[in-house]
């Protein structure tokens, strides 16, 4: 039996430890929490989930939450124009439901799970050391462990890292009472994008204490919107968020009126550099030197203004599952693992990295697609699977003359 070490608990590293376990691999988990911490422990993402994502975590048996998860078929969009105007609305179908489950919940479930089903679960910190005893223990080890993995062996690659700072400071906050201004078409996302100030979205969920609603703000950093950069706690976060809907957004005030946050943890603040880092990893020397696969948000990370995070880590665990199962017995060089990540990267990374810069910098093009939904179902609804399935975007939206020609079908007479 093939031993393999999966560092990281989070949704690709417990996707992945979970599936090569279920396909025969001896597996050793290294997890920094205990299932316990990580229920009792602050929110941890927005982690909404689309079709495809979702269809893969069904095929493995790992949805555990689907028949109580809110199922999300549609997004209220809506431009903002100063002063609190109503400027565009429009209704984004998906074609798939997606579904939001707190991860406190999710991956503290499946830690249980894995250790179960008899795999090795160690919790404990590793450093660059650490990880280095725990390579040349295994045949290969995989690292999804967080930005940048331990110590930051995966060194940031600038060729394909698009920003070198955060281009949002981010405030999420879980909260149990948030009315909706068509109760019929619940469960329903609403997104508000706000010229010059930053974007809202608001997330049907399911959470520790059952079903919730889950506020982002995407707030350009210095703007007015930037009011979170101390991390209150959940009171005084849900005080401030009525404050600016007051001012910004006075139609969602109402549904905060009676809102309360879930849970002693239900804030989450920080900042994201979008960052591609190289997939693989040296360490030691000479006959020594083992190396380590990144994995999720190791060695991508994108801003969540489109939601990939969750989607993608669930997509390239799976991919990364197949690889080593079609790999057999063969052993895995630095030279399979460049392979494995770069086949990721050119199918689905690479696109979710375009989908996530586009949507952040807004070019012209982009806002005329904004526009034409409000004129055209057709046009919002693929725009709303685009996030589903990012890939797409290279299809009609990575350059102005490809949107162009996509709008002009769908404006001809037919």
């Amino acid at each position: 039996m093939r031993r393999i070490a999966v560092v990281g608990a989070g949704q690709a590293g417990l996707q992945l430890a979970l599936g090569l376990q279920a396909d025969g691999y001896e597996v050793t988990l290294v997890a920094e929490r205990t299932p316990e911490q990580v229920r009792g422990g602050r929110v941890l993402s927005t982690q909404a989930m689309f079709g495809p994502a979702l269809r893969i975590e069904a095929a493995a048996g790992l949805d555990l939450w689907a028949d109580r998860a809110p199922a999300v078929s549609s997004v209220e969009a809506v431009l903002a124009a100063p002063p609190a105007v109503r400027a565009l609305e429009f209704t984004m179908t998906l074609d798939e439901p997606a579904q939001s489950v707190d991860q406190r919940l999710k991956l503290a479930g499946w830690l249980e799970l894995l250790a179960e089903r008899g795999a090795r679960v160690e919790y404990r910190s590793l450093d660059r050391d650490g990880l280095y005893e725990l390579a040349r223990r295994h045949e290969l080890t995989v690292v999804a462990a967080g930005r940048g993995g331990p110590d930051g062996v995966f060194a940031r690659d600038p060729g394909r890292s698009p920003f070198d700072r955060p281009q949002r400071a981010l405030s999420c906050l879980y909260a149990h009472g948030v009315g909706s201004p068509d109760p019929a078409a619940e469960p329903r996302a609403r997104m508000h994008a706000l010229p010059g100030l930053g974007e809202l979205y608001l997330q049907p969920a399911l959470t520790l204490s059952g079903p919730c609603a889950i506020l982002l703000w995407e707030a350009l950093p210095g703007s007015p919107l930037d009011v979170f950069g101390d991390a209150p706690p959940p009171d005084v976060q849900l005080a401030r968020i009525r404050a600016l809907l007051g001012e910004y957004l006075p139609w969602e005030a109402e549904f905060w009126a009676q809102a309360e946050p879930t849970d002693a943890g239900a804030g989450l603040f920080g900042a994201v550099t979008p960052t591609v880092r190289r997939t693989v990893a040296e360490l030691g020397s000479g006959v020594d030197t083992v190396h380590v696969l990144g994995l999720g948000d190791t060695v991508v990370v994108n801003d969540p203004i489109t939601g990939q995070g969750a989607n993608s880590a669930a997509r390239a665990a799976d991919a990364y599952r197949r690889a080593v199962v079609e790999h057999g017995d063969a052993p895995f060089t630095a030279d399979w693992m460049c392979r494995t990540a770069e086949r990721f990267w050119q199918q689905h990374a690479r696109h979710t990295v375009e989908f996530t810069t586009s949507m952040l910098t807004m070019p012209d093009h982009l806002q005329g697609v904004f526009a034409a939904a409000a004129e055209h179902e057709e046009v919002a609804r693929r725009l709303a699977n685009t996030y589903a399935e990012p890939s797409d975007h290279a299809a009609w939206l990575a350059t102005p003359e490809l949107t162009a020609a996509y709008l002009a079908s769908v404006a001809a007479p037919r």
